[in-house]
């Protein structure tokens, strides 16, 4: 083997050694906001994701390491810059003219976390790396904590339609139901879908699922598109389908359903009805999404 051949996985070896000492060094100077985005995830259902995000983004750079590595440069101007905006963007968000209640410096100051380890990527493995790591980079922005006023809005959106999902299905099986806002009143039970009952966290975890299978096994753009849009109304959809599900077992089979463990840990199992529902899809998409294999004439 000749020294030009073994130069480049040698040289991509002193690259990782310098993120991965780069990152520790960002890791400990934004241990603050690191610690605080750690506990917010772990005390916080709606974004009980965050933990895992860096986790994943990782690991795709790991499996995808052979194309994203392959050519690499060092980028020392656009990296610095990058994550330069990234420290000011720290600085202003806990000093400057932003908001500095509802979630608003935390949400800014991960931000700007997750620009300087990008500005460390671009300045360690240069722009064809940077952008054939496109979108495990692009993943970590699912590490920022949304500030409340989105949070509570998109929380009133799941409720909106949740019930009103539930409401079509009590009475597409002929229950008589009554509603006024976000309270279903049927024989026997009144319920309200709560921002509890809105379901944020599965509908988080089925669009972040819905995400990675279209990157890992789609190809055409529109089409990883359109299954990832497909995971918002689903969301909807089978959190409504859980709400009448657990209502109409209350009234025919035992009021602890409503109160029971299908109730507070059920989640899973309607997730699972979602990626059930949207098994087929997926599979006419990927199916249709392999490449043809060109036809051979016989005459």
């Amino acid at each position: 083997m000749s020294t030009a051949a073994m130069s480049v996985p040698t040289l991509n070896a002193r690259r990782h050694a310098t993120f991965i000492a780069l990152i520790a060094v960002s890791g400990v100077a934004f241990y603050k906001t690191l610690s605080a985005l750690v506990i917010y995830s772990l005390s916080d259902e709606s974004s009980s994701h965050i933990v895992l995000i860096p986790l994943v983004s990782f690991f795709l750079l790991y499996i995808e390491r052979r194309s994203i590595f392959s050519i690499t440069t060092t980028s020392t101007g656009p990296g610095i810059a990058v994550a330069l905006s990234g420290v000011i963007l720290y600085w202003f968000a806990y000093r400057g003219p932003f908001p500095q209640e509802g979630n608003w410096p935390l949400f800014f100051a991960t931000l700007s976390v997750i620009l300087v380890w990008e500005g460390v990527f671009l300045l360690c493995y240069g722009f064809a790396a940077f952008r054939k790591a496109a979108f495990p980079l692009l993943f970590l922005l699912l590490m920022v904590p949304l500030p409340q006023v989105i949070l509570d809005r998109t929380i009133h959106a799941l409720q909106e339609g949740s019930t009103e999902i539930a409401y079509l299905l009590f009475q597409a099986v002929g229950t008589p139901v009554l509603r006024n806002g976000f309270l279903l009143s049927v024989p026997g039970v009144t319920i309200e879908v709560a921002k509890e009952c809105s379901s944020i966290r599965s509908s988080v975890a089925l669009f972040i699922t819905c995400l990675l299978a279209a990157h890992l096994y789609l190809r055409t753009g529109w089409k990883m598109f359109l299954l990832v849009l497909l995971s918002l109304p689903l969301s909807i959809i089978k959190n409504g389908i859980r709400i009448t599900t657990l209502t109409l077992l209350s009234i025919y089979v035992n009021p602890s359903f409503l109160t029971g463990n299908l109730h507070h840990d059920g989640g899973f199992v309607f997730f699972l009805l979602a990626l059930l529902i949207l098994w087929p899809v997926f599979l006419w998409l990927e199916r249709s999404d392999r490449p043809q294999e060109p036809t051979i004439s016989t005459t």
